[in-house]
Formats: structure tokens, sequence, C-alpha cells
């Protein structure tokens, strides 16, 4: 998963970010969501989270997800 849609991307998830001060490197800062704060279903650029550090950047990548992320996600999609 790339990071670039909003319903892959739940509270929990450990992923990769890019930080706005380092798009120019593409320097990546890992760390668990806290909060998804993107609020369209897509982004070309990933979608903008706060990790639990506080710091906040676009979803380059999905590194692993933990298990009450995947339990969010299995309900989700199952309510559908």
């Amino acid at each position: 998963m790339n990071g670039k849609n909003r319903k892959d991307i739940k509270p929990g998830l450990r992923v990769n970010i890019t930080q706005k001060q380092d798009q120019r490197s593409g320097r990546l800062t890992g760390g668990g969501v806290k909060d998804v704060l993107t609020k369209s279903p897509y982004h070309p650029h990933g979608i903008k989270v706060r990790l639990e550090t506080g710091e906040v950047g676009r979803v380059q990548e999905i590194v692993e997800a933990s298990h009450e992320a995947i339990e969010r996600i299995t309900l989700d999609s199952s309510t559908r």
C-alpha cells in the first residue's frame, strides 16, 4: 500500500512520512499514526497524518499494521 488512499490509513498503523521540510531531500520519518488529517478519500502526494510523536507529514509507505488497526480496517470493510 502506498498511502494515497484514506481508507488504507488508520490510527495505529506504522508508516513512513515525508515532513514538509524534508520534501526536497525525500527524508522519511517513521512512526505510528495518531490522527488522519486529510479529509478527501485520495491525495496524489499521500494522505496527511499526525504521528504519535506529534510530527505531521504525508504517508509515503505503510510499514506494518498494528493488530488494532487491522481490526478497524476489517470492520470498516465488512460494514459496506
